[in-house]
Parts: C-alpha cells; structure tokens; sequence
C-alpha cells in the first residue's frame, strides 16, 4: 500500500481493498469559524460619536443617533454622564415646542391600546410622537413595559413614532430625572408630542405631573364604586379622566361612572391654570372619542398659554428639576466615593446588631465623606 493510500486507509476505513469501488476523499481543511476580520468590526462599532456628532445627529432626526443619547442618558457610568450632559446642553436651544402628556391609569384601563389609538391620531394629522415609560418598580419586577411596544404595533412601526421602554435604573428619582432628559433630546429631535407614561403606581405619578405639560387619567367603568382604589392626590392631579373600552354593552356603565368622576371632581378646589377637568368616554380599541380627546388636549393648551400658566408651569418645573438633579448627583457622589463603599457594610452591621444607632451611623458616614472631599 503506498504512503497515500495508507493515509486514506487511516482516515477512512472505506477505502479498504474489501470496499472496491466506493473513494471517500480526505477533504480539504475548513476555515476557522469565527471570522477573523471580526474583532477589527467590532472594534470600530464599539467607538463612542463626539458630542457634535451626537448633536448633529438629533437635530437631524437620526433615530439610531437619538437611541444612543438615550442609552447615554440612562447608563450609571460617570463617562457616560458627562457626555450626555454636553449633548442635552447642546440641545436645549432647539427644544420646549412640543406638547407634554402625561399618562396613568389603573391596571387593566387599556393604556396601551389608548396611546396606540391616540398615538396613531396624532400621526395622521401630521405630528410626530415619542413614548417615554417611567417604571421605577421595573427594578424588582422586570417590568412588562418591554412588552408595551409589543402591544403598540401600528405605532412601533410608524416612522414617526419613537417608543422607549423605561429605564430601569431602580429609584425614582434617577428614572425620572432620566427620562426628563429624554425628553429634552427627543424635542431636538423634532418630536412635537410626547407622552410619558407611568407604569408604577403610587410617586411616579407626582415625577411625570413634574414635567408634562396636562396629566390624563385613564380609567374603566368598573362594577361598584368608581372611586375605590383612587388615591385623592391622583385625582387631584388630573387634567382630564377618560374612561376607556366605552363600547358595546359597557357605554351605559361608561356614561354612570362619567357622571361620578365629574360629581367628585366638583368637590376639588379650582386648578390654578383656571381650567376645569373633564372627564371624557372613549373606546381605544374602536377609536371612538379619541378625536375629542386631543382637541379638549388642544383646548386645554390655548386656554393655559392664553393666561401664561402654561409657560410659568414649565419654568417651575425647570426649577424643580435643578434641585432634583443637584440631590440626585449628590447622592451618586457619596456612594461611589470608595472609603464610604467600604465602610457601609461595617456601620450597617453594627447597627443592625443594635451596637450604634441610626443616626450615629449616618453621622460617621457623612464626617468621613466630607473629610475626604476636603484632601
């Protein structure tokens, strides 16, 4: 047997003098699987854009571009930070021309369909639309807004819609102040409408009333009384109530429960902005009512700019904001700072074990924070 017919021999018994007739070829070598040009790829993806890149991007109505400075907005990263804060500055002079809504409602009013519905309204009398999400519980539960943009599938595939999930940065306070920003550079963008909806119940009702411009509560014609389970201050906050899914057999429970919303909302004291609430019916899913509902929206805008409410609101808010941000880059400071990181799990221990107090633990924490920003 000569060398190659032995070198066929090993690799394949085939080729045996006892299978005459049948050749299995050797083969030829495979390439590497991964592609070698791959990390060069990778590399140049990975570059960050320049703050006028960023800018410039935004002004141009760059989604993907616009994405990117949200995900900047949203990252905990101090880099990240920074940049973000430069782009924003850059930003402002081309924002504050859209109309700010502000969306809640209790589970199962059917918000995702109302802001599909309404969403798609606006859309078709020409305006563009971008839906922030403020989830501040999205932390623990993993929070089902992700699947809001499955549920919203005419708008997630309108050109001129922009959705974004909420971010789950876990408090409050940081959430909101995030998507206050992405507000900001979804403006720049040239987004003339923008709702931001609470997915959380409870504060993050009060963090959107602080940067929209008119407050909607969505609601159902429920089976007893209507008002259970209504926190005061969520009524209180209300521009309008719509109850929603008014269609079929529910339009007469509709209409009742409209007459309860309105009775309680005559026992409120007068609004500042000098505007009554409504409380309107609609049917999301058949698109009833929802025309009526952007122009009392429309309504409410001329009346409050007419009287200046409207601008002395967004000034408050701005101010709001200031000292928002002030507290919430004190408090990443002072956690990030290395010697407190180290010391909080020690004071925490004693103070569970009832060796120090409260107080006294945070006193200690604070001296050293400070010691440390005058070296």
């Amino acid at each position: 047997m000569s060398e190659k017919d032995t070198h066929h021999h090993i690799n394949h018994p085939e080729n045996d003098e006892s299978y005459k007739g049948l050749t299995v070829n050797s083969g030829i070598d495979q390439p590497p699987a991964v592609n070698p040009n791959l990390k060069k790829f990778r590399k140049k993806k990975k570059a960050v854009l320049s703050v006028d890149e960023f800018v410039d991007g935004i002004l141009k109505s760059n989604i993907t571009i616009l994405s990117q400075a949200v995900t900047m907005v949203e990252s905990n990263k101090q880099e990240h930070y920074q940049l973000a804060q430069e782009v924003i500055e850059k930003c402002l002079p081309h924002t504050g021309h859209s109309i700010r809504l502000g969306i809640t409602g209790v589970p199962g009013a059917g918000k995702s369909t109302f802001i599909e519905s309404l969403g798609m309204h606006i859309i078709k009398n020409g305006g563009k639309l971008a839906v922030l999400a403020i989830d501040p519980s999205s932390e623990k539960t993993k929070g089902s807004i992700l699947g809001d943009k499955t549920r919203m599938e005419q708008l997630s595939f309108e050109p001129k819609a922009y959705i974004r999930p909420s971010p789950s940065a876990g408090t409050l306070g940081g959430v909101a102040r995030k998507t206050r920003e992405s507000i900001i550079l979804c403006e720049a963008a040239g987004f003339d409408t923008i709702f931001v909806e609470t997915v959380g119940v409870g504060q993050s009702e009060t963090a959107v009333h602080s940067m929209v411009d008119f407050f909607l509560l969505l609601m159902i014609a429920g089976a007893g009384d209507e008002l259970q389970g209504i926190k005061r201050g969520i009524m209180e906050m209300a521009d309008a109530i719509t109850i929603n899914k008014a269609d079929g057999d529910n339009i007469k429970k509709a209409d009742m429960a409209k007459r309860e919303y309105s009775n309680a909302l005559h026992l409120f004291p007068p609004s500042e902005s000098g505007w009554s609430p409504r409380v309107m019916t609609c049917s999301a899913l058949h698109h009833t009512g929802i025309s009526d509902i952007w122009n009392m929206l429309l309504e409410y805008l001329s009346h409050t700019k007419t009287n200046n409410y409207f601008y002395d609101r967004r000034k408050r808010q701005a101010k709001y904001w200031m000292y928002e941000s002030i507290n919430e880059q004190l408090k990443q400071n002072f956690y990030n700072e290395p010697d407190i990181k180290a010391s909080i799990p020690t004071l925490e221990q004693q103070v569970l074990n009832e060796e120090k107090s409260s107080f006294i633990a945070a006193r200690e924490l604070l001296d050293l924070y400070f010691k440390n920003l005058k070296k």
